[in-house]
């Protein structure tokens, strides 16, 4: 960064450069394809437009403000950029993750809600929707997601990827990570000649989301 950043800055930095890498070593994105956010304060650190993510160095760090503004770097800021704003205008995320993922967008042209075939939708906040099509980077696109996401930490965008956000980008990045596990799942199952996958009712997805209030180590 050519100017001295408060820490905070550079560490959110770095975890978004971590997690973009991560995302391609995973296979969720191809290329520069994909993008990933985090929110400092006002501040809202991406992923620049057409840059592989390996060549990413501390003094590339690229933020705007809630408003698109650019306020950090000389890279311009992801195309998607309206996408990561909705969600931080629209909900208390602290970062966000866009992925192109094979199963999950295979899943995006099929249907428009993620069946129930497993109770990591819970993770989720419920079934996962669709949003519908629009082109990427255009505002239309935002309001769809906005749409596709209320009450839920995640959904598909018709034929083009995957949206998750969290209050943390290792939280945000499981969220994509658990969704795409998701819709594998149901792709295989699904692909069994003569069955079709059993899927769980609403009350029993419920039954998780309560158990999922207390799982995991006590803060």
């Amino acid at each position: 960064m050519s100017e001295q950043q408060p820490e905070s800055v550079v560490r959110a930095w770095r975890e978004v450069v971590d997690t973009a890498r991560r995302s391609a070593a995973d296979g969720l994105v191809v290329g520069t394809s994909g993008n990933v956010s985090a929110r400092v304060g006002d501040l809202v650190l991406v992923t620049p437009s057409g840059v592989p993510y390996d060549r990413l160095r501390p003094d590339d760090a690229v933020g705007v403000d809630l408003t698109g503004r650019q306020v950090l770097g000389e890279l311009g800021p992801t195309s998607e950029l309206p996408l990561h704003l909705a969600v931080y205008r629209e909900t208390d995320a602290a970062a966000v993750v866009h992925t192109h993922a094979v199963h999950a967008t295979a899943v995006s042209t099929l249907v428009t809600e993620v069946p129930l075939v497993h109770y990591a939708a819970a993770i989720l906040g419920g079934p996962v929707r669709t949003a519908a099509y629009a082109r990427y980077g255009t505002p239309e696109l935002a309001d769809a997601m906005l749409v596709a996401l209320q009450g839920r930490t995640g959904c598909l965008l018709a034929n083009h990827g995957t949206v998750t956000y969290g209050a943390t980008l290792d939280q945000a990045y499981e969220r994509t990570a658990q969704l795409e596990w998701l819709c594998r799942l149901w792709l295989t199952a699904s692909a069994v000649p003569g069955h079709r996958p059993a899927l769980l009712t609403p009350a029993q997805l419920a039954e998780v989301t309560e158990a999922l209030k207390g799982y995991g180590q006590p803060g």
